[in-house]
């Protein structure tokens, strides 16, 4: 059995969110392969470059026994050299951890980035019902911060542990050289970190998987405070968002608060425990010294030996912080690429057929998740360029139909079809060129009118642009700004008014050449000084082309080809304005409803 929008077996694999440490690192370095890449010989490096800290503990031991207590008395020259050579060993290790780590984070940044696009890519393909479900601060979390506390411990932590757990093997490998009693006696002072480090581990684990659903959350809620800060001052409604903000944030430096304490009271420990056996490696050293079974260089030895075992032991508490909040980002953003694709893309595509398109709503009924049927058995042939208007009370399903057309989402019986096919067998990308939509928002983006009438054709420029207005009417508007196509519109537009946004939303569908236009009515937001020019130029756009616009206002219904009338989800009518107006009928009804509210 396998997931319907993935593709992969339901059985194989378990959610991001039940996976343990080591799993979700598996997983998610399999995400960004490129991470791996070289990785055997920085490991190779890294492990010279800790083996290089072995140079100095045995330096000090050679110096001390065979040149400062020599029996015939100090060797000076012996102590120069070992220190000389000592100096060009740690200068190689230097060198060798230095490469080690800059390979490192190239590949991080590498492997990253390729998480990282993963994510967008993933984030733009799920289905607008999955996207509105999300809050958009959140999403936004997933694809940076999260991803950077992924970058931050791979990059440092991550190696870090590597070389500590190596520090630690060689360390213990070198005092047993020296003495073993001492080996054991530092083991058997670390023995209650050792056994409370599990614990500790689930601990943080919980702690900072807590942090990282805040971190999102207060970002969400910046992110719509400052997308609506205009509502926010019209309404005063000021010390009230504030206090909703307060809230995300207090929340979220709560939970990393009770995170970072854990954190510093296992630290803490660690470094307790790290004096106490330095202390006893001391004492002990003492004692095997005067009994004449250890040199006072081998003594000096085993301390610097000592100090190279505490050491990661004593920052181990650090890493495993980093390793948690790394480890809890990366199950978030690990959850977010297995968020199942509520329109996917077809395995075998079919081509649409070139020429003008017609659209077949063939027996479609649709549910939205968790909620009531809200179309049933729609049924109409709407033939190539027909002009074809959606009119119905709020809520009746008209706006549903259109997302349906454009294949937003996809129908729970019965099917859509575009030119004769099926649009479950159409690619996106074919699909966005010939069936195009027009929403009332017209969202631009932040560049200039040029940029935004071209965004949707690559490799298109001015000339382009400039045709498109002038063929749908629009050159004298064009003349009248600024900079002309080179004004820039500023964040969402808001450099322009609403009828000017929708002006250059027009001229970006004429452009792609779309056979198939559904419009969420282009003119219900528009001022009135603009709604003439917008309406010719909306005439322009659907000349020759089929187009399925979604009225809210029963004037455009007026000059459509063929009127569907939608009520409680059913398709009650159907006909030429004329035709329904003297069938009596609904349509009627809503249109004398109508004239009424606007005379």
């Amino acid at each position: 059995m396998s997931d319907r929008a993935t593709g992969t077996p339901t059985h194989a694999i378990a959610p991001a969110s039940q996976l343990g440490l080591f799993a979700t690192i598996g997983r998610g370095i399999a995400t960004s392969p490129a991470i791996k890449r070289g990785i055997g010989l920085t490991l190779v490096l890294a492990i010279l470059g800790t083996a290089g800290q072995l140079v100095v503990p045995v330096a000090v031991q050679h110096a001390t026994d065979a040149g400062l207590l020599a029996p015939d008395g100090v060797d000076v020259g012996v102590v120069v050299r070992t220190a000389l050579l000592a100096l060009v060993l740690a200068v190689a290790a230097a060198a060798f951890t230095m490469f080690a780590r800059s390979r490192l984070v190239a590949a991080t940044e590498r492997g990253l980035a390729q998480l990282r696009v993963a994510a967008f890519e993933h984030v733009h393909r799920l289905g607008v019902l999955t996207q509105n479900t999300e809050r958009r601060g959140s999403l936004i979390s997933r694809v940076t911060a999260d991803v950077d506390t992924v970058a931050i411990f791979v990059q440092w932590g991550g190696l870090s542990l590597i070389l500590a757990l190596l520090q630690i093997v060689l360390a213990s490998v070198a005092i047993a050289f020296y003495s073993w009693e001492l080996l054991l006696l530092i083991w058997a002072c670390l023995i209650p970190m050792i056994l409370l480090a599990p614990r500790a581990q689930r601990i943080l684990s919980s702690r900072y998987a807590l942090v990282r659903l805040r971190a999102g959350a207060m970002l969400a809620a910046v992110s719509e405070s400052v997308v609506g800060a205009r509502t926010i001052k019209a309404y005063g409604v000021q010390e009230r968002t504030g206090r909703r903000l307060d809230a995300a944030v207090t929340e979220q430096r709560d939970a990393a608060v009770r995170a970072q304490t854990i954190a510093a009271g296992a630290f803490s420990v660690g470094v307790l425990l790290s004096g106490f056996a330095l202390a006893a490696v001391v004492v002990a050293g003492t004692y095997l010294g005067i009994g004449g079974r250890l040199s006072v260089g081998d003594l000096l030895a085993v301390l610097f030996l000592t100090q190279l075992f505490v050491q990661p032991v004593q920052m181990a508490t650090e890493t495993l912080n980093q390793l948690q909040d790394a480890v809890a980002g990366w199950r978030r953003v690990l959850s977010l690429l297995e968020t199942p694709i509520s329109v996917p893309e077809p395995a075998a595509p079919v081509a649409l057929p070139p020429g003008p398109l017609g659209v077949r709503v063939d027996h479609v009924s649709y549910s939205y998740p968790d909620g009531p049927r809200v179309l049933h058995d729609v049924d109409v042939d709407l033939p190539a360029g027909t002009r074809v208007v959606v009119v119905g009370a709020t809520g009746s399903g008209k706006t549903t139909l259109g997302r349906l057309v454009t294949r937003l989402v996809d129908p729970d019986d019965g099917a859509i079809r575009v030119g004769g096919v099926d649009l479950r067998e159409v690619a996106d990308a074919d699909l966005r060129r010939r069936v195009v939509a027009v929403t009332q928002e017209g969202h631009l983006f932040d560049t200039t009118v040029g940029d935004n009438i071209t965004y949707a054709v690559p490799g298109a420029g001015p000339a382009q642009a400039e045709r498109a207005l002038v063929e749908l009417g629009l050159a004298d508007w064009l003349a009248g700004l600024p900079l002309g196509l080179d004004t820039p519109v500023g964040q969402r537009g808001e450099t322009l008014s609403a009828g000017e946004r929708q002006l250059v939303a027009l001229a970006r569908a004429h452009l792609v050449g779309a056979d198939v236009l559904v419009l969420d009515e282009a003119t219900s937001a528009v001022d009135p000084a603009t709604e003439l020019r917008t309406s010719h130029a909306l005439a322009r756009l659907v000349d020759g082309r089929t187009s399925i616009t979604v009225a809210h206002r029963l004037s455009t219904a007026q000059a459509a080809d063929l009127v569907l009338v939608v009520d409680a989800g059913r398709l009650v009518e159907i006909g030429s304005h004329a035709e329904l107006v003297a069938a009596d009928g609904e349509y009627a009804r809503l249109f004398r409803a109508w004239l009424a509210a606007t005379s």
